[in-house]
C-alpha cells in the first residue's frame, strides 16, 4: 500500500507543478497543502506522515466499517427475530423508498443492533497507546515511552459489566441507551475515547445504518450451512473462514 500511495502522491504533485486542473477539495490535496508548511515553515506534515494518514483513513474509514457490516449481516442471519424487527422498523420509517438520511436517527432498533455488534465483534479489538512523558493513571506510575494495550474486546465480554449474557447477542440491552447498558461506566469504546476518539465515528455509523437499512429493504438473510463461526484477529476482527450468507429477494 505504501508504494501505491507514493505513486499516487507523486502523480498528483506532478499534475500540480504542470498546472493541470485537479480536485483541490479532496483529502489528498488537503494533506499535500500541509506538506508545504513543512517545507516553508518547518512545521506541518512530512511526506511519510501524509502516506501514513492516507493509510489510516483507508483502513479506519473503509475496512473497519466493512467489518462492522459483515458481522452485522452474520448476526442478523443467525437471529431471525431481530432481523424481522429491524426490517419492520425500516419499512415503517422509510417504506420501500430510497433511504432518507434525515430519518436515520429514527432507526432505534438498527442502532441497538449495531451497538451490540460493536460490543461483541469490535473491528479494532485492541487500542494501542504510548506515553510521551511520565504520568500517573490512578495510583499507577508509568514512565515515558511505555506502550500500553487496552483489550477492548475483554471489557466488552465481561459478565461483571454486561451480565451473565455478556457473550450472547442481545441488542435489547441498549434499549435505554449506552450509559444505562454500561451502568454509567465508560467501558463501551469501540471508536476509542477522549481526545483521540475516532474522527470518522459519526460517518461510520451513518454509513452502517444506511447500508443495513438498504439490505433489509431488499433481502432476507440466512446463514449458509457451510458457515463456520470463527472470529479471527488479523489487524481487524474478521470471520476466519469468511461470511457465507444466503440472500433472498423480497
Amino acid at each position: 500500500m505504501t508504494g501505491q500511495l507514493s505513486r499516487i502522491i507523486k502523480k498528483r504533485e506532478k499534475m500540480l507543478k504542470m498546472g493541470e486542473k485537479v480536485n483541490t477539495d479532496d483529502l489528498l490535496s488537503i494533506l499535500l497543502d500541509a506538506t508545504k508548511n513543512d517545507i516553508h515553515e518547518g512545521s506541518g506534515l512530512s511526506m511519510e506522515e501524509v502516506i501514513d494518514e492516507c493509510k489510516l483513513f483507508y483502513s479506519a474509514g473503509a475496512d473497519s466499517t466493512a467489518r462492522l457490516l459483515v458481522w452485522t449481516v452474520v448476526c442478523l442471519s443467525k437471529h431471525s427475530d431481530w432481523q424481522s424487527r429491524a426490517r419492520e422498523e425500516v419499512l415503517q420509517v422509510m417504506g420501500n423508498k430510497d433511504i432518507d438520511c434525515e430519518k436515520l436517527n429514527q432507526l432505534k432498533i438498527i442502532t441497538m443492533i449495531l451497538n451490540e455488534v460493536l460490543r461483541l465483534y469490535p473491528p479494532a479489538p485492541l487500542l494501542l497507546r504510548a506515553t510521551s512523558k511520565k504520568m500517573k493513571l490512578g495510583n499507577l506510575a508509568i514512565p515515558a515511552w511505555v506502550h500500553l494495550t487496552m483489550p477492548v474486546i475483554f471489557h466488552n465480554h465481561d459478565t461483571e459489566i454486561w451480565g451473565e449474557d455478556a457473550k450472547e447477542f442481545n441488542p435489547q440491552r441498549f434499549w435505554d441507551g449506552i450509559s444505562n447498558a454500561t451502568k454509567g461506566s465508560p467501558v463501551f469504546i469501540p471508536f476509542s475515547w477522549g481526545q483521540r476518539t475516532c474522527i470518522g465515528q459519526n460517518l461510520a455509523l451513518i454509513e452502517a445504518r444506511m447500508a443495513v437499512a438498504m439490505i433489509l429493504q431488499n433481502f432476507s438473510l440466512e446463514l449458509s450451512p457451510s458457515y463456520l463461526h470463527a472470529p479471527e484477529f488479523y489487524f481487524f476482527l474478521r470471520p476466519q473462514y469468511g461470511a457465507k450468507i444466503i440472500m433472498h429477494d423480497l
